[in-house]
């Protein structure tokens, strides 16, 4: 048999299997409640109107559909996206600033590859979302993490991180946050600490990544501006969307907004990956914001979010032990739950799978593993019932580990 260990590129040793994933492979017992997965509930999706804008897309445009596509993406949908930008977020774009993207999941892939030599220097937040830290590791980066608070990441700690890369001679090649609803904690930046990131982004010289998966997903209270929009077409940030969590993942559909020098070398490294996105679900897509679905849409899955939401906040008073805190997020899927310092979630979980509940553990969101009492909880794929017994699992998990 061919041993093929001495054939494998540098990037496939770097590479670092999702601990999500893996984790769904050991919480497909039956009977395990998860709140690990990042999962759309899937009573919310829109069914029937998708059927209704496939037989739309098929009958009138046939072969287009069907069709390979422009790497860039779907012109149509480009003008659906850039009216879409204007009315929901104030964003002026043209389509030379858009492509489109298979989810974003290889927008941060793309991302890293375009900015990222081995050893480069990036700037993550501690926690953050692990999907790109997996990227971003990949590349070869040499990730900083600079720390947050209850409102996100704290500016003098980002600033401290860039002035050290900067004092060793290093460029600071992108700082990357998700402002809204963060992943895994659930936090938005509030928009006066927005101002104040983007001013430390000029100052440094570098470039912001915004990740945006779960902003239209708004419960309550106002939305801050997009750092896109602050950043008001100077160029210093670059933006990264997803339909994943406001329509439906089965698509895989997301697009990146940059100046566009950017889009047209991200142009070529897509044709290098996937040549294009799917055109019949891009013109899918496009047809279901052309009626105006999209909104509404929204509208009930923010409805059916908040109340599990809700849910879950309750579950974890009635039923958490004294010195266990958590994050009470305004959106978003996820929210962040801190245990006294003795305990380790990783050494946990196999109490917590005993007991039939499952959680992402902590220490998957920091670059360096190094904090190990917190864990992730997603609240929008669980049932009412799932979420109080869930919860209560949960509890007693905890309290049966930290005897």
């Amino acid at each position: 048999m061919q041993d093929y260990s001495h054939l494998y590129s540098d990037v496939t040793g770097r590479a670092k299997a999702s601990v999500i994933r893996e984790l769904l492979k050991t919480i497909s017992n039956p009977g395990v409640i998860s709140f690990a997965g990042g999962l759309p509930d899937p009573e919310a999706f829109p069914s029937e109107e998708i059927n209704e804008t496939f037989h739309t897309v098929l009958h009138k445009y046939p072969f287009s559909a069907l069709q390979y596509g422009a790497t860039e993406g779907s012109a149509r949908l480009k003008i659906e996206l850039i009216k879409m930008l204007k009315e929901t977020e104030k964003i002026d774009v043209k389509p030379e600033n858009l492509i489109i993207t298979s989810a974003s999941q290889q927008a941060l892939d793309m991302v890293s590859r375009l900015f990222v030599n081995p050893g480069d220097k990036i700037v993550v937040t501690n926690p953050s979302y692990l999907g790109a830290l997996q990227a971003f590791q990949s590349c070869g980066a040499d990730m900083v993490g600079a720390d947050s608070d209850d409102d996100g990441v704290i500016p003098e700690s980002l600033e401290k991180c860039l002035k050290q890369i900067k004092s060793a001679g290093k460029t600071c090649k992108f700082v990357y946050l998700i402002p809204d609803f963060q992943n895994p904690s659930g936090i938005t930046i509030p928009q006066e600490r927005r101002k104040k990131i983007l001013e430390i982004i000029k100052k440094y010289n570098t470039v912001l990544v915004e990740d945006s998966p779960y902003r239209a997903v708004r419960f309550e209270g106002e939305a801050p501006d997009t750092f896109y929009h602050l950043d008001g077409g100077q160029g210093n940030v670059i933006t990264l969307f997803t339909f994943s969590k406001v329509f439906v993942p089965g698509f895989r559909l997301g697009y990146i907004a940059a100046p566009a020098d950017v889009i047209s070398k991200l142009v070529v490294l897509k044709q290098s990956i996937d040549l294009c996105t799917s055109k019949l679900l891009q013109l899918a897509a496009m047809e279901y914001l052309r009626r105006g679905l999209l909104a509404p849409h929204i509208k009930r899955v923010v409805s059916i979010y908040k109340v599990k939401r809700d849910l879950m906040l309750d579950a974890l008073k009635k039923y958490m032990p004294a010195g266990v805190k958590w994050t009470e997020p305004s959106g978003g899927l996820f929210l962040w739950v801190e245990l006294p310092k003795h305990i380790d979630t990783e050494k946990m979980f196999e109490t917590a799978i005993k007991n039939k509940v499952a959680y992402v553990v902590g220490s998957a969101f920091y670059h360096d593993g190094s904090v190990k009492n917190n864990m992730r909880l997603n609240f929008s794929y669980a049932t009412h019932k799932e979420i109080d017994e869930g919860i209560k699992r949960l509890a007693a998990a905890i309290k049966d580990y930290d005897k």
